[in-house]
């Protein structure tokens, strides 16, 4: 202490106040900064709070869409499949194709029941016979030949 002044003056002291307080505020603030560094700021927090809201609210548009299209696409695939088993036991059973799509039930247990009740009044047609092209139905080979002889004799 062999350095003590004595003050004199208010601007002196002042001056040895405003040092002493500018070193007790670093002080502070170098522990206040220590002590919460890695934490976020409040105003820095507000903000990637509001950005991250749009994200999710973007997030949970295209989830929405995502979920409606893959219903749909669920639903879609299910009918094929109905109409599938539909064609499939119609086929099976006699029934004509254009009846199939009148069969009911949910999965095929039910549709086989509803086909075979349907089918019970459907009489399988027989095939068609094959058309004679040529016009010769019922007559022999004779016939045939008179019938191309008299073509030749009209001129």
């Amino acid at each position: 202490m062999a350095d003590f002044k004595t003050i004199e003056t208010q601007e002196e002291l002042d001056s040895i106040i405003k040092e002493r307080l500018a070193r007790n505020t670093k002080t502070v603030t170098d522990e206040v900064t220590k002590k919460f560094e890695g934490y976020i700021s409040p105003d820095d927090l507000g903000a990637k709070t509001a950005d991250l809201s749009k994200q999710i609210d973007t997030l949970s548009a295209q989830l929405k869409e995502k979920d409606s299209s893959i219903a749909d696409l669920t639903a879609k695939n299910a009918a094929y499949e109905i109409s599938s088993v539909k064609t499939r036991i119609a086929a099976e059973l006699g029934i004509p194709i254009t009846l199939a799509s009148r069969l009911s039930g949910k999965d095929e247990k039910e549709i086989r029941a509803d086909a075979e009740s349907l089918a019970k009044f459907i009489t399988p047609k027989a095939a068609a016979p094959l058309a004679d092209t040529e016009g010769n139905s019922g007559k022999t080979k004779d016939a045939a030949y008179k019938s191309l002889l008299s073509g030749l004799n009209e001129d």
